[in-house]
């Protein structure tokens, strides 16, 4: 028998040490996490202000921005002021290279102002300077009481370490293939850097993991490994994933795996945006897989109809993107006024084939006509029909329906309280 629900097939969620980022919980029992990361400069507070509160508002949980420079590391203390001003609370990620000891040490007022830091054991120091760096790194993090993700990077590998046990592997009577090295060394940099920053006196319930690969089964293997040795809170994420829909595949490809194997803790979708493209993309794909998985709601739903040669008339995907818009867009209000709508889902549908059946589904659904039939448009609420639009306003008509549902039925929280994700669906069906 085929089990009752998605969440029967998967695996439970893997128990970690749960970390506290600036009121964010990651591991334990807490949801998974969205997180993003800025591209402006952050010297250019105005840009990285704005840029932080885009992706806030679109639903990233923890923002990373890079401190890089003395300028960077002076910019973040007004960073989170004019952030905290703006009632943004986002909590800030720095992510440090090469130069994360000094600029912590140079500028307390970033080290204070930030929720958590990103290392990476790769290039906090080369030779006899990497331990001592590193000490600085953690001690700082102590001092403030900090989260760090110790962020391994495939690119950016402890080469010295790899040197090392490549060469252990030449003497083995049966070497391992070069790639099965590079993936061990992935996960004993990781390890052997949480140990020693425990070893430094950082609780490992400060401590989040991650090993960072652009290949999908790389990424899959890796982390399955890495899950199996310790317990401590996993970031997921393919670095360098790529632009649009090849980045969007691989990063959904190798993230949803691990989700469905119990495994991650917060993620991100590293996108390469086009030329002034938007950075929020990102965002909106990583929350795509956590609800489309059932694993977590973040916003209304619509599941459209592809269309067929039953659906000549492009009305209904102008409707469909319409309506998905504006449920998109009206999500930060309606996130602090109606607790439970992200539960609503809508669908758009192409012709009387499945139109009537999927708006019966819905919590609210219009169907409307593919070609030739009758030129009109059922509007199904919870399974019934209650009225049926005509004419040239049927779009503002429906919109207007589901604005009034949406109040009607998240305005007190008392239904909402009670709504199952993944339940109903709105559904929109196309016009000749």
């Amino acid at each position: 028998m085929i089990p009752a629900s998605a969440s029967d097939t998967s695996t439970a969620r893997r128990s970690t040490r749960q970390v506290l980022v600036g009121g964010i919980k990651i591991g334990g029992a807490a949801p998974i996490v969205v997180q993003s990361m800025t591209n402006t400069d952050t010297a250019d507070i105005a840009a990285t202000v704005a840029q932080v509160k885009a992706l806030a508002e679109a639903g990233s949980e923890l923002v990373r921005v890079t401190v890089d420079t003395a300028a960077a590391a002076a910019a973040v203390a007004t960073l989170r002021e004019r952030l905290d001003a703006a009632g943004c609370r986002v909590p800030l990620i720095g992510d440090f290279h090469y130069n994360g000891h000094k600029l912590l040490t140079d500028f307390p007022d970033c080290a204070r102002a930030l929720a958590k830091y990103r290392i990476n054991p790769g290039n906090v120091g080369r030779g006899s300077k990497r331990d001592a760096q590193f000490a600085v790194l953690i001690e700082k993090a102590i001092e403030y009481g900090k989260a760090v993700r110790i962020g391994v990077n495939w690119g950016s590998l402890d080469s010295d370490l790899l040197a090392r046990m490549m060469d252990d592997n030449a003497r083995r009577s049966g070497p391992l293939p070069a790639q099965a090295v590079m993936r061990e060394a992935l996960i004993a940099s990781a390890i052997g850097s949480a140990q020693r920053a425990q070893a430094l006196g950082l609780p490992g319930e400060r401590i989040v993991l991650s090993c960072k690969v652009s290949a999908v089964q790389d990424l899959i293997a890796v982390y399955g490994e890495l899950a199996r040795r310790c317990d401590y809170a996993l970031h997921l994420g393919l670095t360098e994933a790529g632009m649009g829909s090849k980045g969007i595949v691989a990063s959904t490809a190798a993230i949803s795996v691990l989700l469905q194997q119990g495994i991650g803790d917060t993620i991100r979708v590293s996108l390469t945006p086009e030329p002034a493209g938007d950075r929020r993309r990102e965002v909106i794909v990583a929350q795509e897989i956590l609800q489309t998985m059932g694993l977590r709601s973040f916003t209304p739903q619509v599941t459209a109809c592809p269309g067929c040669g039953r659906t000549t008339s492009s009305y209904f995907q102008a409707l469909a993107q319409r309506i998905e818009s504006y449920l998109r867009a009206a999500m930060p209000a309606w996130r602090e006024r109606y607790p439970g709508v992200e539960n609503l889902h809508v669908a758009v549908m192409g012709c009387v084939v499945n139109g009537p059946g999927e708006s019966k589904l819905a919590n609210i659904g219009i169907s409307l006509p593919g070609t030739g039939e009758t030129p009109v448009a059922p509007v199904y609420v919870d399974g019934v029909k209650t009225v049926t639009l005509k004419g040239d306003r049927i779009a503002e008509e429906f919109q207007a329906l589901v604005d009034d549902y949406v109040r009607a039925t998240y305005g007190d929280g008392t239904l909402a309280a009670h709504a199952k994700p993944g339940l109903k669906t709105i559904a929109v069906k196309a016009i000749a």
